[in-house]
């Protein structure tokens, strides 16, 4: 077979080998991670009564920011694991038997860690901020939808503050039986709706609550001053504290109940979920754009302006750790010793590395936050460590960088 046509083919197999490990890294860490994250969002669906498919958009949703952590780790794993299997099968000795150099190998390696970062640069700059907004939308819908929240029959709901609501039965058509309705807003003046039957209806003014055959029932609290007083209180009044105090020889007028039947009653709905959005965005839903020149409909703080460069600055280095990544793995598998205890501890040391340069890169944000000169550190910890590796693979000796920094023992003059 020519020689032109032999070494692309390698390359396209070492290619291949690849795919499938960091395909599989990256669909089993979005599952764990999927999964624990969108437990938060269960609370906002049950009680608010939507369905599975909300849910189910909202979690997709939450898909690109945890991709941008996710892509350059499960890259680092997936290849660690295919340059592995290719060693370990001794593919790699027959490689280079063949005339197939390092640099060769490499090609792939790289190609696919520049793939990886193309789609984590695609989603951390305009995936992650397009889709935490659709989110922001739909959760401010969902918490507007007060009408959704109450469908729970058999239990007391309580969809908004100062606002209870109880039915009896849900028929399948729809049909409310048995229905409670109890506003406290005004704590003086609480007010009481009862009916035998309701029905929740979808108007272009919003939600209804239409209610027939009932009662709507309301307190007064203790009356203006009047009549002489009692010899002695029978019991004292809870609301009495919000009245007066009568003059000598006076007392209030009894707390009073007012009961008026209707047979049919419509009840708004909407005056207790109505649709607050805010104006300002958060961190997570600003472009790049937005992040370096932000702006606002109020000022400004420098903290939340060196909170936004800093998080830009992330944005933008995140994804260079897969071009280290790739090295770091490549000088793991391929160079040093073929001894198995050594080789063991090298892939072991590798991925502590990795880990220790990926945690450390999340420390910076901190630091960045808090000084703008320091995100700078958000671009030396990658390329510094991809430089370090590919000095180690290009075979230049860096024993004298690491004896410059080993502590030395002075020898007595004699």
């Amino acid at each position: 077979m020519p020689k032109g046509r032999f070494m692309p083919r390698l390359s396209f197999y070492v290619l291949r080998q690849l795919i499938g490990p960091v395909a599989l890294f990256i669909f089993l860490l979005t599952c764990v991670i999927w999964l624990s994250q969108s437990l938060r969002l269960l609370d906002l669906v049950i009680n608010r009564g939507q369905s599975a498919p909300t849910f189910f958009y909202l979690t997709l949703l939450m898909l690109p920011s945890l991709l941008v952590v996710i892509l350059p780790i499960a890259y680092f794993a997936g290849t660690l694991y295919g340059l592995h299997k290719l060693n370990a099968d001794s593919e790699l000795t027959v490689m280079s038997a063949a005339g197939f150099s390092r640099s060769q190998l490499l090609t792939p390696i790289l190609i696919a860690a520049g793939t990886v970062m193309v789609a984590t640069y695609f989603c951390s700059l305009y995936l992650m901020p397009f889709c935490q907004r659709l989110m922001r939308d739909k959760e401010i819908d969902i918490r507007a939808d007060i009408g959704a929240a109450i469908l729970n029959e058999g239990q007391f709901n309580t969809p908004a503050d100062g606002l209870t609501v109880f039915m009896r039965e849900l028929s399948p058509d729809g049909q409310l039986r048995g229905v409670l309705v109890h506003d406290e807003r005004d704590r003086l003046h609480p007010t009481t709706y009862l009916a035998e039957s309701g029905v929740l209806a979808q108007t272009p003014a919003g939600a209804r609550l239409i209610m027939l055959d009932g009662t709507i029932e309301q307190s007064t609290p203790e009356g203006p001053c009047r009549g002489p007083a009692p010899a002695k209180p029978k019991e004292p009044n809870k609301l009495q504290g919000s009245m007066p105090k009568c003059a000598p020889g006076l007392r209030h007028a009894p707390p009073t109940l007012s009961v008026l039947k209707f047979q049919r009653y419509v009840f708004d709905l909407d005056q207790f979920g109505g649709r607050q959005e805010d104006a300002e965005l958060r961190t997570s839903e600003r472009y790049l754009g937005e992040l370096l020149w932000p702006s606002s409909a109020k000022p400004l703080k420098p903290e939340a302006r060196r909170v936004y460069f800093a998080e830009a600055n992330n944005r933008l280095a995140a994804p260079l750790y897969c071009p280290a990544f790739a090295l770091i793995a490549f000088a793991a598998v391929t160079l040093g010793r073929r001894a198995r205890g050594v080789y063991a501890l090298r892939l072991a040391a590798a991925s502590m590395l990795a880990a220790g340069l990926r945690i450390a890169g999340y420390g910076v944000q901190g630091l960045g936050a808090r000084s703008p000169i320091l995100c700078s550190l958000f671009y030396l910890i990658p390329l510094l460590a991809g430089a370090a590796a590919f000095a180690e693979i290009a075979g230049y000796d860096l024993a004298w960088i690491r004896a410059r920094f080993r502590p030395r023992i002075l020898e007595p003059v004699t």
